[in-house]
């Protein structure tokens, strides 16, 4: 348990526990054959959780990749001397081949100008590079169509440096209980492996399941589950009931700054959204929107002081938000305040925030600032992260 002693010098801070990351990577491995590995996907700062801690700790758990979406997000791991076999699932630019060569990434590869700046780069150094191509099944977004496919491979045959080692797709539903988009997508899938067969190209390693497909649909394995939202605690749908137990990694949280009793008729806030209605206890949490917390979480949220929920009144401001603490007893300048996460036997998840501000999980965890320090439990040390130092 932290002692939150210790932290007397944060105002607002996110809690990171990594021994739940290295539960949540267990709990998945442990319902996949033997034959499937985890890749662990640790793009956009591990979804706000801090991608060289969260990194580490997934791979002690046993993962046996890592997956980004831009190069910039590989070069911060490998900056941190983490040498793991890492996918960058976005689109790599030519000018960035070089980079990508030098620091061994590997590239999911959509265009012949990229497949030739990789060519070329590892000529120079005389090795061969591994890449992998992605396939548009029905998401509608990156990747090559079915029907490029042959065409495509057919051109990189001519890059005799370069060899295709993966396969791979994205599933457009698979948090839906209702299977039958992601099976056609299997489906394609499958068609454009077993062409590609016929054609005489074999390629080593099929990847297809996130993290909802790897809970749901075994068929959808493959040789990788791309774990994501669950290796975070997070369900990927609330329409889904999960077959494991995932504990949060994160928890939010800041400090009453101020108490005051607001009388009868006075507002609080921006637009002066509130009005007391009687005299009302209120206490200030110094976190707002430009932390990441939802702006639409104004009169409608709310956040755990003492094990109990205090509702969010008048309007979430960019460093502020006000709390009605009347119902909570023995509140004290400086007390502890979870925004989102567990204090004691009470806890507002990430998912109920996101109901409030109308949106899902993923992006409450992954739009918190870089002003917030992370804080990991096993040291106690904040953490900020910045793809600045790493660029040449």
């Amino acid at each position: 348990m932290i002692d939150n002693k210790s932290l007397d010098g944060y105002l607002t801070w996110a809690e990171i526990d990594l021994k739940a990351i290295a539960h949540n990577v267990q709990a998945v491995k442990n319902r996949l054959d033997p034959t499937v590995g985890v890749m662990a996907v640790v793009k956009a700062n591990a979804y706000g959780h801090g991608a060289v801690e969260v990194a580490r700790a997934a791979l002690a758990a046993g993962a046996e990749w890592l997956a980004v979406n831009r190069v910039e997000e590989g070069l911060i791991l490998r900056q941190a001397g983490i040498e793991a076999r890492t996918l960058v699932l976005g689109y790599c630019p030519p000018g960035q081949a070089g980079l990508v060569v030098a620091h061994n990434l590997t590239p999911a590869v959509t265009t012949l100008a990229t497949a030739n700046a990789l060519a070329k780069r590892s000529r120079e150094l005389n090795r061969k590079f591994s890449i992998h191509l992605k396939i548009d099944t029905g998401m509608g977004r990156f990747g090559l169509l079915p029907e490029e496919v042959i065409d495509f491979t057919g051109a990189l045959a001519e890059f005799s440096s370069l060899k295709i080692e993966g396969i791979f797709s994205h599933l457009a539903m698979a948090d839906d209980p209702d299977p039958s988009f992601s099976r056609q997508q299997m489906r394609v899938y499958q068609d454009v492996v077993r062409a590609l067969e016929s054609a005489g190209l074999e390629i080593p390693l099929h990847h297809l399941a996130n993290s909802a497909a790897g809970l749901q649909l075994p068929e959808t394995h493959y040789h990788l589950v791309r774990l994501g939202v669950a290796m975070y605690g997070l369900t990927p749908s609330t329409k889904l009931d999960l077959p494991v137990d995932l504990r949060p990694a994160m928890t939010l949280k800041t400090r009453v700054a101020r108490l005051r009793v607001l009388s009868t008729g006075a507002a609080v806030g921006y637009g002066r959204t509130f009005l007391a209605s009687r005299p009302t206890a209120v206490a200030l949490a110094p976190v707002g929107y430009g932390d990441g917390y939802p702006r639409l979480c104004s009169n409608r949220g709310a956040m755990l002081i003492r094990g109990q929920r205090a509702g969010v009144i008048g309007m979430v401001s960019m460093d502020q938000s006000s709390l009605d603490v009347s119902r909570v007893d023995g509140v004290t300048q400086d007390d502890e305040v979870v925004v989102f996460g567990r204090q004691g036997e009470a806890e507002i998840p990430a998912e109920e925030v996101a109901e409030w501000a109308e949106t899902i999980n993923y992006e409450i965890v992954t739009r918190l600032a870089a002003r917030v320090p992370r804080i990991y439990l096993e040291g106690l040390s904040p953490i900020g992260s910045s793809i600045q130092n790493v660029l040449p």
